[in-house]
């Protein structure tokens, strides 16, 4: 008799599990020469070596396709017992596997674009007005890099430009003032990383949000980086970031050319870099307009309005 311990770490449990340990009570019924306990974060199981090794071939397949998917459904559970290597061929337009299953997907035909560009170029502008799905969709294929292992860590920032706004006057130190600020971009990882999993990767800086001004002096290789708001840069600010790129990187810039709160004499970085940039090798440039707008069925008349 052996023993055989396995940590289960940044997984929902609840889900690996299944509803009143359904999956859980499956194994035990596949594996009835073994003795699973699960306590915690760990499963721990006993019985014979041989019975071991099939086991643990057959929990790893169970881990893999949880980690790609985020979520497992009974029916599925009990394939992965037949066909350990069992893995979905991707909807079409599909980016990743979210938190509880949810399909994070491009919408749009623009958003399909960005899903395909960045594939083939290392540098990508994505300007459009607000809603167009700019920075989620950037994020999305952001933790699908990371998650396909193309990528070791990811990095978002934004120019810390107040809209009208601030920040010395808001109370606590400086990560507290900037926190809201940041916030959007946490937010957009709600869909995509379990609460648990985002903060060990924050905490392990496997992925990094700060402002722009953090990025001065650093090579950012072997990362998904994503400048956020990218309208409220300087044209030496933008230059300073996209000369950050290391060897093996991927870098979306986002923005709305028409929302810049720099002060009136100074040019928006990102309207520069367009301008500068559009026409060489492995840089593209997408333009989203109102027709990619996914948020309420107003957003595309207001922004119409203004427009005129």
């Amino acid at each position: 008799m052996s023993e055989l311990k396995i940590e289960i770490d940044e997984i929902d449990l609840a889900n690996l599990f299944g509803v009143n340990n359904s999956h859980f009570e499956a194994l035990k019924l596949k594996f009835p020469k073994l003795k699973l306990i699960a306590r915690g974060n760990q499963l721990k199981a006993i019985g014979p070596d041989d019975e071991l090794k099939k086991f643990e071939r057959l929990f790893e397949s169970i881990i893999k396709y949880y980690n790609r998917y985020n979520f497992i459904e009974k029916d599925i559970f009990e394939q992965l017992f037949e066909n350990s290597k069992l893995s979905l061929v991707p909807k079409k337009n599909v980016i990743i596997h979210g938190v509880n299953g949810v399909i994070v997907q491009a919408k749009t035909e623009n958003q399909r674009r960005i899903v395909e560009s960045i594939k083939k170029n290392d540098l990508l502008f994505v300007v459009g007005p607000a809603g167009t799905g700019k920075t989620y969709t950037a994020i999305a294929l952001a933790v699908k890099y990371l998650k396909e292992n193309q990528v070791k860590k990811i990095v978002l920032s934004r120019p810390a430009v107040e809209a009208g706004e601030s920040l010395g006057f808001l109370p606590g130190d400086f990560k507290e003032k900037l926190d809201p600020y940041l916030q959007p971009l946490y937010d957009a990882f709600k869909d995509m990383l379990t609460s648990q999993k985002l903060k060990n990767y924050v905490e392990k800086e496997i992925i990094e949000i700060a402002p722009m001004a953090f990025m001065r002096g650093r090579t950012l290789d072997n990362a998904f980086v994503i400048l956020d708001e990218a309208q409220n840069t300087t044209d030496l600010q933008m230059k300073m970031f996209l000369t950050r790129m290391g060897p093996n990187a991927k870098f979306i810039v986002t923005g709305d050319s028409s929302q810049i709160d720099l002060p009136s004499r100074q040019k928006s970085g990102l309207v520069s870099a367009v301008k500068k940039l559009k026409k060489i090798k492995n840089i593209d440039v997408i333009l989203l307009s109102e027709k990619d707008v996914l948020r309420h069925k107003l957003l595309k008349d207001i922004i119409k309005a203004y427009n005129k």
